[in-house]
């Protein structure tokens, strides 16, 4: 997920105002898929987002693909966009493929926007939790996920991708942490007590990919011995601090 880290008071279960000169829409025309194929290769870089048929197909079939749109100006635009596909039909569930805003719009909240409207859209089907992936060295999306989303970590996935050739995954291992979002009631952040260790994580993994590249391969396989190791002794993630990185107790 390529989000915003917004403020930790957030709560998911409570209405979230749609900025002025904001919309969301379906994509329900070629002409808007592929305009939402094209913003999610820009950010992610080069063709590392979702190739305009497999988007239609998804959109076309029932599923969760939605655009963000700037219309304040003459000249309105796509800036964003976030595709979800449902799960086995027992599980009432569905799974956050990709959600992207493009660079000069994040930071304004907008994250937040897209999984309030994710999360309505979700119950008004009967389903009540949405899972998806992301980059545990990512610090700002841990925040989201975990912290402010209240999102519970479910498995440490090892390259969960193998390797990608998009701008952002091009030379690193895509370890991933799989989190499920119970949309009526989000954990909460843990108590102190509760913390018996934490792992610590980048404060822009992102920055140093880019200045030192085998520092930041070195931070993949700390984190993943870390966890596997915890995970082994029976240890869960209870939730993410940005000083101290993930959180773990006994659940």
């Amino acid at each position: 997920m390529s989000s915003p880290a917004p403020d930790a008071a957030f709560d998911p279960r409570e209405a979230v105002a749609v900025p002025r000169g904001i919309e969301i829409r379906p994509l329900e025309t070629i002409e808007q898929v592929f305009a939402a194929s094209a913003v999610l290769d820009e950010v992610w870089g080069e063709r590392g987002g979702m190739p305009p048929n497999l988007l239609r197909a998804l959109a076309h079939s029932g599923n969760y693909a939605v655009g963000l749109y700037d219309t304040a100006g003459d000249d309105e635009r796509i800036i964003g966009a976030s595709v979800a596909f449902f799960a086995a039909p027992a599980a009432r569930s569905m799974h956050s493929h990709i959600t992207g805003v493009l660079a000069g719009y994040r930071s304004q909240g907008l994250g937040r926007v897209l999984k309030q409207h994710q999360r309505a859209w979700a119950l008004a089907r009967d389903v009540g939790h949405v899972t998806w992936t992301f980059d545990p060295l990512v610090a700002r999306n841990a925040h989201f996920n975990l912290r402010v989303l209240g999102a519970r970590a479910t498995e440490y996935l090892v390259d969960h991708y193998g390797p990608m050739d998009d701008a952002v995954n091009r030379g690193d291992e895509t370890d991933r942490l799989m989190v499920s979002w119970a949309l009526a009631a989000p954990a909460a952040v843990p108590s102190e007590n509760d913390v018996v260790t934490s792992v610590a994580v980048p404060r822009d993994i992102e920055l140093l990919r880019r200045t030192d590249p085998a520092e930041a391969l070195e931070w993949r396989y700390r984190v993943r011995d870390a966890f596997g190791g915890l995970g082994e002794d029976g240890f869960v993630v209870l939730g993410f601090d940005d000083e101290r990185g993930y959180l773990f107790g006994r659940r």
